[in-house]
């Protein structure tokens, strides 16, 4: 499945902000790819929001991120981050549809995936993206286990970088010798780390992650359908 593997790691982080320019350094650093979703309609400097613990979060401005992101998969976000089950199913689409419009002609690669915002979803929602020629989307519902997903446009993650057992999890998969294909997927957004002043947490996971011979490092995309 996976050039002959049979465990793979991807990562996936959303809102195309500031500290993610950090984390792909890191992530190149250790050899590992990941995914990142976008909101193309939001993706400027002066989109910032405060977060409660006091950090100003900033979206970057759009120059240089082709460069930025280069090896890794971009997704869709939604075009400005709606909540898309409180909507109705023209603005869903219109949401999704140029979202992954405006990716494709910034970044100059098919966009096949998505993250959904704030997590929510229907099965309207699902039946739009799918519609709208997306393959796979992410929820925020974990599962604390390594099983390919059954449906992927309702893709659950193994665990969030800032859950309690995120390491003994990753000794678990680590030590797996199950026959069946083991997926290790971890999301996240890139900002909690200065918000919660844990750069260090990824370090320590990249490092744990990285470097085993036995595994697949890929992106959602390559990870899912091997393309």
């Amino acid at each position: 499945m996976w050039n002959g593997k049979k465990k793979a790691v991807t990562f996936s982080y959303d809102d195309g902000v500031t500290q993610d320019r950090r984390l792909v350094e890191m992530m190149n650093t250790y050899g590992v790819k990941g995914t990142f979703n976008l909101n193309s309609g939001t993706q400027s400097y002066a989109n910032v929001w405060e977060h409660p613990k006091g950090l100003l979060i900033h979206r970057m401005n759009t120059e240089g991120l082709k460069e930025l992101y280069q090896g890794h998969e971009i997704a869709a976000h939604c075009l400005t981050h709606a909540d898309l089950p409180k909507y109705d199913e023209e603005t869903i689409r219109n949401e999704i549809l140029e979202d992954k419009k405006n990716l494709e002609e910034r970044f100059g690669q098919p966009v096949v995936g998505m993250a959904y915002p704030f997590g929510t979803y229907n099965d309207t929602v699902v039946d739009i993206a799918r519609a709208c020629g997306i393959r796979y989307s992410r929820t925020v519902e974990r599962t604390g286990n390594f099983g390919i997903p059954e449906e992927p446009l309702t893709l659950n993650p193994t665990c969030h970088h800032n859950d309690a057992d995120v390491m003994d999890l990753i000794d678990r998969f680590l030590a797996s010798d199950s026959e069946e294909p083991q997926l290790f997927y971890l999301w996240g957004h890139s900002y909690e780390f200065d918000v919660d002043q844990n750069w260090d947490r990824m370090e320590e996971i990249l490092k744990k992650l990285s470097g085993h011979d036995e595994i697949f490092y890929g992106t959602n995309r390559e990870v899912l359908f091997g393309e």
